[in-house]
């Protein structure tokens, strides 16, 4: 329809569509990679396959933002003759259809997952199919006579994409460097002075790997204890964080005699 029509603007959204439906490749090359089992050399799995997919994915978004950038500018300066706006017209309805449908099956099968990346590209489809209704703008603009209308609103959808490329970039940069929710340390850190027999967490630690997490926890107890009863104490605040905290895979818990070190929480 582009070749037909000659609209950069729909070129643009075409361009972005594109490289919206090439990001589920890294996604499941990188869920495939999740369900290997660790190695000697990979102890913590191959999670983190999911990070280096979103980087897979913002170096996709960054593509077709300069080869949309490109067309519009070009096409500014060399203006042409927008053909068959039936066409983009109805290009971009069906755009939007097929994005908000892809939108809401990658939301959905994020949320029973657990992947906070495969929501994030959910909703960036989402996003996608109001850009696409923006193509409108731009057949409305050359059908009154407007020949810059196709190539503006085709940077305009350039705007849209380095929007989203920023957004896309905290998440994955924040995945990357080990960022959590901090409401979700406050509930575990919770949850471990909840169970019986932890007088305080000195140090908590989460992070994700893959679309899962894992926690390193110092917990101090009573001094008296025997090994055997510090180590019970340990293996029931680690099933209480496994019981709590969704999406918590895997707990390591270590146990500090009272009055041994400065406690940081106390309950």
């Amino acid at each position: 329809m582009v070749a037909l029509s000659g609209s950069v603007a729909l070129l643009g959204d075409t361009l972005h569509n594109v490289a919206d439906a090439l990001t589920a490749v890294p996604l499941l090359i990188a869920f495939a990679l999740a369900r290997r089992p660790a190695t000697t050399r990979f102890t913590y799995g191959f999670g983190r396959a999911e990070d280096l997919a979103g980087l897979a994915v913002l170096a996709m978004i960054m593509l077709s933002c300069a080869l949309a950038a490109w067309a519009s500018i070009d096409r500014l300066v060399h203006p042409e003759q927008v053909d068959r706006l039936g066409v983009v017209a109805a290009a971009a309805v069906v755009g939007f259809v097929g994005n908000e449908i892809v939108a809401r099956y990658r939301i959905r099968v994020g949320h029973q997952i657990g992947s906070a990346a495969l929501v994030a590209d959910g909703l960036h489809a989402r996003t996608d199919g109001f850009t696409s209704l923006a193509v409108l703008l731009g057949a409305a603009g050359a059908a009154a006579g407007w020949r810059w209308a196709d190539p503006v609103v085709g940077l305009a959808i350039t705007v849209a994409i380095l929007g989203v490329l920023r957004s896309a970039a905290r998440v994955v940069g924040a995945r990357l460097m080990d960022a959590v929710d901090p409401d979700t340390v406050a509930e575990a850190t919770d949850t471990l002075l909840h169970t019986a027999g932890v007088e305080a967490v000195r140090e908590l630690r989460l992070r994700w790997i893959g679309h899962t997490l894992r926690a390193e926890a110092d917990i101090t107890v009573d001094a008296d204890l025997t090994l055997t009863e510090a180590h019970d104490v340990a293996h029931a605040a680690e099933a209480h964080l496994l019981r709590h905290i969704r999406r918590l895979s895997a707990a390591t818990i270590h146990t500090s005699p009272a009055r041994h070190h400065p406690a940081v929480t106390t309950g």
